[in-house]
């Protein structure tokens, strides 16, 4: 794909007046004070595995409603001292899968924590464990489409508390340091890391790539690929809906997060990626809360990023 949004000069001065609801704080302070009156850790139970120098755990804890969210805990065999630790979010369409798909940061000497998304896992990897058992509001089919008419409904209010509840898990599990603690992600994961960043205190560090949900009301403008595909699609069949969808989409957008987030961030993007448009990152990086911020830009990329370099960097 060609270059198709903005030259790099403009992006790096992209700072645009993006859509807030007034009651943005007010709408996720009571959201998530009322996931926190489940107790967080619901269970802790040691995973069987051929994998000699690292450790593994499959961990349940109480996310959105007190609904059991699934995730691997994963650490560096033999390693008693409390260690910092990595909380990481997945793709759009993946699940978590097995513990030894994703060993990068307990390799790296990190405690480290995959979440589950729930209601999803289907499209690819190697599944899901974490059903959303509030997925009947109205909207369409895709995750990103489910209760899109309503911001009390909409599905990434659901996934956002899970990751915030996932911090705060990860803060009380055994040989982890509580005072570090970082969040990263790609795509999907990166926009959910990135929303975690402004919701939940205190962070060590924020590594997102090519977050999605950010400037959403430019990116279903401006591409039709997917997952903002499926918003357009779902808006071409009810062309009443656009007012109230993009209202609540304002609930979620990764600029408004980014606002409100302090922790040292490393962003990453491809600036030919059609996924998630390099306008919609730019615009949350320049408008991020905390002084302490890097940004990669990779020209000749698409949604895949820097990949192995880009790697490198947040590792160092």
């Amino acid at each position: 794909m060609a270059l198709f949004d903005l030259p790099l000069d403009q992006l790096e001065r992209y700072a645009p007046d993006v859509r807030e609801p007034p009651d943005f704080d007010a709408f996720w302070r009571s959201t998530v004070e009322a996931a926190a009156a489940w107790p967080v850790l619901v269970d802790l139970r040691p995973f069987e595995h051929e994998l000699s120098l690292v450790d593994s755990w499959d961990l349940t804890f109480a996310g959105y409603g007190g609904d059991p969210v699934r995730a691997w805990y994963t650490r560096p065999a033999g390693v008693a001292d409390p260690i910092p630790a990595v909380v990481e979010f997945l793709g759009y369409g993946r699940g978590r899968g097995l513990p030894h798909e994703r060993l990068l940061w307990p390799v790296a000497g990190y405690a480290h924590v995959l979440m589950d998304s729930r209601g999803q896992g289907g499209q690819y990897g190697t599944g899901g464990d974490t059903p959303d058992p509030h997925g009947d509001a109205l909207g369409g089919p895709g995750p990103v489409t489910r209760g899109l008419l309503d911001p009390r409904d909409y599905y990434y209010r659901r996934l956002i508390t899970d990751g915030v509840r996932a911090v705060e898990a990860v803060r009380s599990l055994p040989g982890v340091d509580a005072s570090r603690v970082a969040v990263t992600g790609n795509s999907q994961g990166g926009g959910l890391a990135l929303a975690v960043a402004g919701l939940a205190p205190d962070l060590a560090a924020l590594l997102t790539t090519a977050p999605l949900m950010c400037h959403i009301q430019r990116a279903i403008d401006i591409t039709d690929a997917g997952p903002y595909g499926e918003i357009v699609r779902f808006l071409a069949v009810h062309r009443e809906a656009e007012e109230a969808a993009r209202h609540t989409l304002s609930y979620v957008d990764g600029v408004a997060f980014a606002r409100r987030a302090t922790a040292p961030a490393h962003f990453g993007v491809g600036l030919r990626d059609t996924i998630c448009p390099p306008s919609t990152i730019y615009a949350a990086y320049n408008h991020y809360g905390g002084d302490d911020r890097t940004l990669w830009a990779y020209p000749f990329n698409h949604h895949e990023g820097g990949e192995a370099v880009h790697v490198r960097r947040q590792l160092r």
